[in-house]
């Protein structure tokens, strides 16, 4: 019997196929624009009407050489921001869930208790704003404008669908514009705002100082870290292809630079929306002599028989609008740090069956605004003590997450570090300062 002598030549292996690298896709506006969310809604809402009466109040009293604060502000606010939203992208908690798991109980009770005092307080003078506003356009009761865009606010947060939600508070920033439209029927001195803008000016005085220190705390709150925190949280929890990057590495670079582009861009247009409002106040307000603004309301008031009628209605439309925006992120926010330190179930993507007690304190803070313009409190004067509040708050939750960034423990791998580090403490340290001159301006 013949046998075959075995071929022992090494066959050749299949070829594999070649996985050509997809080419970048060109740029889009419109998938750029769809990208945008926490950061651009949170940079918007820190221009609320509390905060619109700050700036027109800075540029009725000091004029275009208090531009230059807005350049300041530009990076350490969004510094402060991106690296709220890394946390709560990376480990799928926001602030306070992270705090209850790292610091004692005590601390998170404290932090807890006055960022909803504050935030309270902001929303009873946002909605006191908003009925100025109106009544100012249309006349009528401005109790009754509080109590209707208050229940209104709070209602679209509970019953809204959650994407649907986010659309309308991401079509609400474009209310904004209306002050560069302001801006743009306002005769400026442009080489005096530029002047302003890029060279700091600077007094030595109590009410510079306090100025100062108000436009800082106005443009870094707590409430915006604890909002965008948990949102980037929140939008993980309800997109099924999403985990914490904490426990699933992949896509982070590209996540990183979403969470960027989106604070950049929602500080920037903070910024510039600021900037337009000082600007118009400083050329309008301050130049003909009138300093003593107190609220947004006032500001838009003033200007009618300086800048016309146009001036006015779409400044008061703009407090509507902001206002609006602002209302459910100061809500929200408290509702968010009570429900995570309390290790309830959390979220505007749930139905409020399945998050009673979550949509009770952001029902209750809403509630309690409403009801603080009904008392002899004047809503306008606690703002200050909401602002005291706010920067005591603010350097301890500050220094609080720049250490939470840094624990391998919590980020894993994606530690905050490098420039973005640098510029955080620079901007706990800037609220410092700004504390410390606050409680100097007590005793000048």
């Amino acid at each position: 019997m013949a046998y075959r002598k075995a071929d022992h030549r090494k066959k050749p292996e299949p070829e594999k196929p070649v996985h050509k690298a997809k080419p970048p896709e060109p740029f889009s506006l419109r998938s750029f624009l769809k990208t945008l969310g926490p950061g651009l809604v949170t940079g918007a809402s820190d221009d609320d009407p509390s905060g619109i009466g700050t700036y027109s109040q800075a540029g009725a009293q000091l004029g275009y050489g208090i531009g230059w604060t807005m350049l300041l502000t530009f990076p350490l606010m969004a510094a402060i921001q991106e690296i709220s939203a890394r946390v709560g992208r990376v480990t799928g908690h926001g602030i306070a869930g992270n705090v209850r798991r790292l610091y004692p109980a005590w601390l998170l009770n404290i932090v807890i208790a006055l960022l909803f005092i504050a935030n309270t307080i902001n929303i009873a003078a946002d909605l006191a704003a908003m009925g100025d506003a109106l009544k100012l356009l249309i006349g009528g009761p401005g109790f009754l404008y509080v109590l209707v865009f208050g229940v209104a606010s709070v209602t679209a947060q509970i019953f809204l669908d959650y994407k649907r939600y986010s659309a309308v508070l991401k079509w609400l920033t474009l209310s904004l514009f209306t002050y560069v439209a302001a801006l743009a029927v306002t005769k400026v001195s442009w080489g005096d705002a530029l002047r302003g803008i890029v060279i700091p000016q600077v007094q030595w005085t109590s009410a510079f100082l306090t100025t100062l220190v108000a436009i800082l705390g106005t443009t870094i709150s707590p409430y915006l870290f604890f909002w965008q925190a948990s949102q980037e949280a929140e939008d993980q929890r309800v997109d099924a292809t999403k985990q914490p990057l904490a426990e699933k590495h992949y896509g982070a670079v590209k996540e990183f630079h979403r969470i960027r582009a989106d604070t950049i861009v929602g500080m920037a247009f903070s910024n510039l929306i600021a900037i337009s409002i000082i600007i118009t106040a400083a050329a309008t307000l301050n130049a003909t002599g009138k300093t003593n603004i107190e609220t947004s309301a006032q500001a838009a008031e003033a200007l009618k028989p300086i800048a016309g009628v146009f001036a006015e209605f779409i400044f008061a439309l703009g407090i509507i609008g902001t206002g609006l925006l602002a209302v459910p992120v100061l809500a929200g926010s408290a509702a968010y740090a009570v429900g995570e330190g309390r290790k309830w179930t959390v979220g505007l993507a749930r139905k409020p069956r399945e998050a009673a007690a979550f949509y009770g304190v952001l029902a209750l803070s809403a509630g309690i605004g409403i009801l603080l313009n009904f008392t002899p409190i004047n809503p306008i004067s606690a703002l200050y003590w909401s602002a005291v509040i706010n920067g005591v708050l603010a350097v301890p939750v500050m220094a609080l997450l720049m250490i939470i960034a840094r624990r391998h423990d919590v980020m894993s791998k994606f530690i905050v570090s490098g420039p973005l580090y640098w510029l955080g403490w620079l901007s706990t340290a800037a609220m410092a300062v700004c504390v410390l001159a606050m409680i100097a301006g007590f005793f000048l």
